[in-house]
């Protein structure tokens, strides 16, 4: 499997609700770059960590990806519903590593601003 399909499997997953955390190493490295940075290191930790983001969310497109070798960034926007019932959009990057066809590593980018306090 190459690095796109990797990552076109995930989204496509996600985009099913099912299956998606198929694509994940068991030692997968996710860090947010927000304020401040947030880093956790294995799959459990990994689907603990992004819980709450996952079930708010409504719907996502990928805009494009662009692959390099084993990584590659994907551009998304994230409908998603906050715990009041509004909605918002988020604009993220996300950059993958992908070895032997599963995510050893996924850091975001994006702007905290959006989401709810």
């Amino acid at each position: 499997m190459t690095v796109r399909e990797t990552i076109q499997g995930y989204f496509a997953g996600l985009k099913e609700r099912r299956g998606w955390e198929s694509f994940l190493s068991d030692e997968v490295v996710f860090i947010s770059f927000t304020s401040p940075i947030k880093q956790v290191t294995g799959k459990n930790a990994f689907l603990e960590a992004t819980r709450r983001f996952y079930s708010s969310l409504v719907s996502f497109e990928v805009s494009d990806i662009l692959c390099d070798k084993e990584r590659a960034c994907a551009l998304t926007r994230y409908e998603l519903r906050a715990p009041t019932g509004n909605s918002f959009t988020s604009d993220v990057a996300e950059i993958f590593t992908v070895k032997d066809g599963r995510i050893s590593s996924l850091s975001i980018y994006f702007d905290s601003a959006p989401f709810p306090k």
